[in-house]
């Protein structure tokens, strides 16, 4: 499935008006379009979630979210859950960076410790009203312990509860695999970022390795972001939009 990212509710009709499956609510594109800021921790909880809901209410296919770090400790990771869920929200993504968060193809990540992750993912798991709520267990360790670290991270999130498996930043094609190859049973999301520490992969390549899930958190915000400036610079220097 591919779910193409969207930051706020006009973006979320476009993606669904263009024929797509599912929309994902980028917290990169949030934190851009609300603050005119990058994504390094500054927007809310509740700001999320009101993003979130705006989205929901717009469109009728899945609404997947960004919900960073569950903002908090085991407990808040309960309201978060229970707060997306009411907002319309079909599946989140939990990750184990500390607070404040970056994004995740920013450099200087810092993680918290595996078991501590574990703890939110099994609240999130018991806190959830349906079983149909999904929940991604992301993690960034590639950037901090390496790819093994990582995958050790992600065989004890999927224990802990979580429905998909998103391991962030992958390097290289080989370490793709390498996930891959780790959870061949194991619904997996990809993060298709431009520019990103990522290399794009062929979209056959990665149904053929078993990702079931690709999103395309920035397409959307970039793109409109060029029109926008484009637009600007010909009124700028024409004083007409023509």
């Amino acid at each position: 499935m591919l779910a193409p990212g969207a930051y706020d509710a006009l973006s979320a009709r476009l993606v669904e008006q263009a024929g797509f499956e599912a929309v994902y609510m980028t917290g990169f594109g949030t934190a851009a379009s609300l603050l005119g800021r990058p994504d390094i921790g500054l927007l809310t909880f509740s700001e999320m979630v009101d993003n979130a809901r705006r989205i929901g209410q717009a469109v009728e296919i899945p609404v997947i979210a960004d919900a960073d770090n569950g903002y908090g400790n085991p407990i808040n990771v309960i309201r978060t859950v229970r707060e997306y869920e009411a907002a319309g929200v079909s599946a989140i993504h939990l990750e184990d960076q500390i607070s404040p968060k970056k994004c995740g193809h920013m450099e200087g990540k810092e993680v918290i410790e595996a078991s501590e992750m574990v703890e939110k993912l099994c609240a999130a798991a018991e806190a959830r009203s349906s079983e149909d709520f999904l929940i991604i267990g992301r993690t960034d360790a590639r950037a901090v312990e390496g790819m093994d670290g990582a995958l050790e991270r992600a065989r004890l999130y999927r224990e802990a509860g979580a429905d998909v498996i998103f391991v962030e930043a992958p390097q290289s094609e080989v370490e793709i695999s390498a996930v891959a190859e780790a959870f061949p049973d194991v619904p997996l999301l990809f993060n298709w970022v431009e520019s990103g520490k990522t290399p794009p992969v062929p979209l056959e390549r990665l149904k053929e390795l078993g990702f079931r899930l690709i999103i395309f958190p920035v397409s959307t915000l970039l793109a409109a972001t060029r029109s926008v400036q484009e637009v600007l610079a010909a009124i700028r220097a024409d004083g007409s939009s023509r």
